[in-house]
């Protein structure tokens, strides 16, 4: 009997040691691998998601597909406006005439509600048209920074800045046509593209204040010369400020369904990409959040 229990122990005791042996052959004592993050699924025709730190590709669908863009287009119109040498952000602007018939002429698209005859800072309508999303604010930016002896003339001339731009940051799968999303036929980008042209953008310090701005309170002088308050513009980004989210700009309409570029930094991580021609506003903003937790995975 007792020697059946110890050749029952010799036995395991060689075991043990044959397991032993095994795993420092083969290095299994090294520290267990990360478990594998999921890629995503989501509902977007397109996605990209990049290392905002590094550049590094983190997710991609669709990402070179020329989609609509809505008013994600309003990024490059801030973009140029920024770029502009010598540029004066407290500099005023008259709200002209050609504002108004151009919001009337669309149809009354998003509005940051500006008063012909008001005089608005560069500074507020940058605000106007990425919180409220204001076509009118874009259009009045448009003609400002724009050259020519008409407002035509000078709209023309800003969308001819904005496709340089885009080809000068390597934004292959881009053309503007308007200074707004409004597109006249040929406004286009992709993900990816969008992303690129966003890393570019949130290197302005303006740009990333205005982006990241939940809401705002413009005070403009009116036509009488007196002081008026505009009222408060709020940011369409409903995921501003959760998990770490800076920006950067919504869109949505008819055939472009719902757009969002976007840039997060969570304990020193940080990611940015775009989702383009989402279903809703509700799927929309799930993918968003997809991509961001992913992204945070992902980095090391």
């Amino acid at each position: 009997m007792i020697t059946g229990i110890k050749s029952i122990r010799v036995r395991r005791a060689a075991a043990v040691a044959v397991t032993a042996g095994a795993v420092l052959a083969t290095g299994a004592l090294t520290a267990a691998p990360a478990q594998a993050v999921t890629t995503p699924t989501i509902t977007a025709k397109s996605g990209f998601l990049m290392n905002s730190a590094t550049g590094t590709t983190l997710f991609k669908k669709y990402e070179n597909t020329h989609r609509l863009t809505a008013s994600t287009t309003k990024i490059m119109t801030a973009k140029v406006v920024l770029s502009q040498s010598n540029l004066n952000l407290d500099t005023k602007v008259t709200i002209k005439k050609a504002v108004s018939d151009y919001m009337v002429d669309k149809g009354y698209p998003s509005s940051a509600h500006l008063i012909v005859g008001d005089k608005v800072t560069v500074r507020q309508l940058l605000y106007g048209m990425m919180l409220p999303s204001g076509c009118d604010a874009a259009m009045a930016l448009a003609d400002k920074f724009g050259s020519g002896t008409s407002v035509s003339a000078r709209v023309k001339s800003f969308i001819s800045k904005m496709n340089t731009t885009a080809k000068n940051l390597g934004m292959t799968n881009t053309h503007f046509d308007s200074f707004d999303g409004l597109s006249n036929g040929s406004n286009y980008s992709s993900a990816k593209d969008l992303t690129l042209l966003a890393r570019s953008a949130m290197k302005s310090t303006t740009f990333k204040t205005v982006v990241k701005t939940k809401s705002y309170t413009a005070k403009t002088i009116a036509s009488s010369g007196a002081t008026r308050t505009m009222g408060t513009w709020t940011n369409t980004n409903t995921l501003l400020g959760w998990n770490g989210v800076l920006g950067i700009k919504t869109g949505s309409g008819t055939e472009a369904h719902y757009c969002l570029v976007f840039a997060a930094t969570l304990n020193g991580k940080s990611v940015m990409g775009a989702v383009l021609t989402a279903p809703s506003a509700t799927d929309r903003t799930s993918d968003v959040k997809k991509l961001v937790n992913y992204g945070y995975a992902r980095i090391s």
